[in-house]
């Protein structure tokens, strides 16, 4: 029974669940499977029930061909619902707010970027994180990927190279009550050595290896994420 859709127009394109059916998932068309238009798309995650239902659809990849890319796990399920809370367009310049849901890298301040949103959901979605984690992140930029690792981890500590980067995401995630938050400047190479081993790290920026501090500062069996290679 899927009467509790909010839009009975549109038609059901893909249904996935969890792998305990508590959570499942809608692909929806208002324009039919080989509609091409990102605006015709909408994501919804719910309850089996269909209670707790969160509209994901700002955060549908671009294209059509990276929409199967985020399982309907209970880990993926988690990592969307806690996208859906943390208020995105407060973390990116007031000239780019209106774009704030597209799914592209941003400008903030200090020539970085915030990165895309299907980006965060994916390198999110690989730390498979149960909610226990203490939780290292490398790059707090403006502090979105951190507010969204908060929703789901024990404990971050997140580092900043740029203190103004720094400062300003630490004042920004108080004003929204992230209480479990811990920045610093640093060089994130060097990782948080006093408070390792971490269950998860998270590293934002691409780098040409494996810094040896962050794999040292991991707990055995835990999961780092980190791009690797030439930015070429």
């Amino acid at each position: 029974d899927v009467s509790w859709l909010p839009d009975k127009t549109h038609s059901i394109e893909g249904v996935a669940a969890s792998a305990d059916g508590s959570k499942v998932a809608f692909l929806v068309s208002a324009g039919g499977a080989l509609s091409e238009d990102k605006n015709c798309w909408h994501l919804y995650v719910a309850n089996a029930d269909g209670s707790n239902l969160v509209d994901l659809t700002p955060f549908l990849p671009a294209d059509r061909a990276g929409m199967g890319a985020l399982t309907v796990n209970d880990t993926g399920s988690r990592v969307l619902e806690a996208m859906s809370r943390v208020p995105r367009h407060l973390f990116v310049d007031e000239k780019y707010r209106e774009r704030a849901y597209d799914d592209c890298a941003l400008s903030i301040r200090e020539g970085q970027t915030i990165s895309q949103p299907y980006m965060v959901a994916i390198m999110t979605e690989e730390l498979e994180l149960k909610g226990i984690e203490k939780t290292l992140e490398i790059g707090t930029g403006s502090g979105y990927q951190t507010a969204v690792l908060a929703c789901l981890v024990q404990h971050v500590w997140s580092i900043e190279r740029l203190e103004n980067l720094a400062v300003a995401a630490r004042e920004l995630l108080a004003r929204l009550e992230y209480t479990n938050v811990t920045i610093r400047v640093e060089d994130g190479t060097l990782g948080w050595p006093e408070e390792a081993p971490f269950d998860a790290i998270l590293v934002t920026a691409g780098s040409p290896h494996v810094p040896t501090p962050l794999v040292d500062q991991l707990k055995i069996s835990g999961r780092m994420v980190i791009p690797i290679g030439d930015r070429k």
